[in-house]
């Protein structure tokens, strides 16, 4: 095992040796191919946006206000209780909305938005549908949802879109006529004929986070609008042209004004009023339900349950004022972004920049995106899409990080080569270097002079550095590195390879200096000193012994370079 080890191990430290620098070349090059592959024909890197979009829209400090003028009236639990009693369960007779549509239209609403499909007829109160019929008509600000089906049914529809009022075409002339579709239209026909319809459908993300909203469908070449399309056309609107909008929330759940259902109906029916009689004057009222017992809640980056009449209200708030929120991403922006932080990344570990500094300054410009990021989405409406750049920069330096750890470990994994219990004691050969420069050289550069030397050895060995700049007697040493090669003593070959190492890294040092940034007039000293260590006596005491009379030889018998 131990001899397969160190095969392992040499075979590493070769090819490392023969990589050297170049290994994050290639794997800039491989990450390059598989971005424009990305980029091209899969897209995981375009999509990685949700998760970090969640997390700074719902820690934004500057939050847009919801808008005062849009109140929800909500059928919750205490309404549904409220009323039980002397209309069952839900769902109520019509005339219940036709009671409470008549009596807020007498404080001159802006919009009234039901958040309620209407879909069948309730054949025990015909006279109660008929009502509310004729309240609607009476109406000319009211909206009404219906909803889209799915395409796989659009076959068994006799309904054509040009059929449904407010259906358009896109393009002129360029619709389907023939085409088909399947919804569910409200009963009333008084509400049909307004034509003040929208689908209300909410179609989250893959992962079931609802992050957009869809203002219209395009199908078969006709626009289908959204209930908050609707109300945006109604009341003049500056409308986005756009299919969907990525939703500008404006807080946790309940932000938005609410009414209970059941408090407002029983004070319209009151003698005595307690509400103020023009509290839904000029306003858009959205008829809804919070109630969890009629299924009515979603998933958003705010919450994991939102009620969906808020989704609406906030769609309608984002119309109103057109500030959704706009992503600043696509193909050629996400693949530049990420070629200039691979790339980046690439030099400074190419040019072995000081490895702490460089933990610090990616960690830093990481970071440093994100918060641009996290700004952006706080003083505009725009999200940065830095997040897919990011995800490929740290793929980069995670996997060049490794590489470079473990090719540390492949060059310094064991102090002696060759050597297995029971065969004998230890030859050790010591190599102190000492580099005399006008200044003390800095950490960085200690580290690159380290890492050359690393590079330039084949054989297991272990290097240790002295700065000049130490305080005490180490200091008197000046700026020195220490190689040593440990190798079993009964192997003459192993004692011929570990010299050979040792005589062409001192026909390497002078460039290895130059390489590293030191000017020309650097002087270099450095000798070889060759002694045993025996298994029965203190190794640090002999430890101890080479390495004083290592440095007594470089004194009076180093080579000048």
């Amino acid at each position: 095992m131990t001899r397969l080890k160190l095969l392992i191990g040499q075979w590493i430290a070769n090819a490392t040796r023969r990589l050297r620098n170049n290994f994050y070349l290639y794997l800039a090059t491989l990450l390059t191919l598989f971005l424009l592959l990305d980029a091209g024909i899969f897209h995981v890197g375009e999509n990685m946006r949700q998760k970090t979009f969640d997390f700074m829209v719902r820690s934004r400090v500057i939050v847009p206000k919801p808008d005062k003028e849009i109140v929800i009236v909500d059928v919750n639990e205490a309404s549904l209780a409220a009323m039980a009693k002397e209309y069952g369960r839900y769902p109520w007779p019509r005339q219940v909305f036709g009671e409470f549509l008549e009596n807020i239209e007498a404080q001159k609403p802006k919009a009234v938005v039901f958040d309620i499909l209407f879909s069948d007829a309730d054949i025990t109160n015909p006279d109660s549908d008929a009502y509310f019929n004729d309240t609607i008509a009476a109406t000319n600000n009211t909206f009404f949802p219906f909803i889209r089906l799915s395409e796989i049914q659009d076959k068994l529809s006799a309904l054509k879109p040009f059929m449904i009022p407010g259906v358009t075409e896109i393009i002129k002339g360029q619709a389907d006529k023939n085409a088909t579709i399947a919804v569910i239209l409200p009963h009333f026909m008084a509400a049909i004929n307004s034509g003040r319809l929208g689908f209300n459908n909410i179609y989250p993300d893959k992962d079931g986070i609802v992050r957009e909203y869809g203002l219209y469908r395009d199908d078969y070449g006709w626009k289908l609008p959204s209930l908050s399309l609707s109300v945006g056309n109604m009341l003049g609107y500056s409308v986005p042209e756009k299919q969907s909008v990525l939703i500008n929330w404006r807080g946790k759940p309940f932000s938005y004004q609410y009414a209970t259902f059941s408090d407002v109906l029983l004070d319209m029916s009151s003698k005595v009023k307690k509400r103020p009689q023009n509290e839904f004057t000029g306003k858009i009222v959205i008829i809804g339900s919070t109630a969890p017992s009629l299924f009515d809640l979603k998933a958003t980056p705010m919450a994991k349950i939102y009620p969906g009449v808020e989704i609406l209200a906030t769609a309608i708030d984002n119309v109103k004022h057109g500030d959704y929120m706009h992503v600043w991403r696509g193909t050629l922006s996400y693949v530049l972004i990420s070629l200039i932080l691979i790339w980046l990344t690439t030099a400074a570990f190419y040019k072995q920049t000081d490895r702490d500094k460089l933990n610090k300054i990616f960690s830093t410009s990481q970071i440093g995106l994100l918060v641009i990021s996290y700004i952006g989405i706080n003083v505009t409406n725009t999200y940065l899409d830095l997040s897919g750049p990011i995800i490929w920069a740290v793929a980069y330096f995670s996997i060049a990080k490794v590489y470079a750890l473990a090719t540390d470990l492949a060059l310094q994994r064991w102090l002696a080569f060759g050597e297995r219990t029971g065969e004998g004691g230890s030859q050790v050969l010591i190599m102190p270097i000492l580099v005399e420069s006008k200044e003390p050289l800095g950490d960085a550069l200690l580290k690159k002079l380290k890492r050359q030397i690393e590079l330039s050895c084949r054989m297991p060995h272990n290097i240790d550095v002295l700065k000049g700049s130490q305080s005490g007697i180490w200091g008197l040493f000046g700026d020195m590195a220490i190689m040593s090669w440990t190798y079993a003593e009964s192997h003459e070959e192993y004692a011929q390879q570990v010299k050979l190492d040792a005589d062409q890294l001192a026909g390497q040092l002078s460039a290895i200096l130059i390489n590293i940034g030191l000017p020309g007039n650097t002087q270099v000293h450095y000798t070889m000193h060759k002694g045993g260590l025996a298994g029965n006596k203190s190794l640090a005491n002999q430890w101890r012994s080479l390495f004083a009379q290592a440095i007594l030889k470089l004194e009076h018998m180093g080579h000048d370079r």
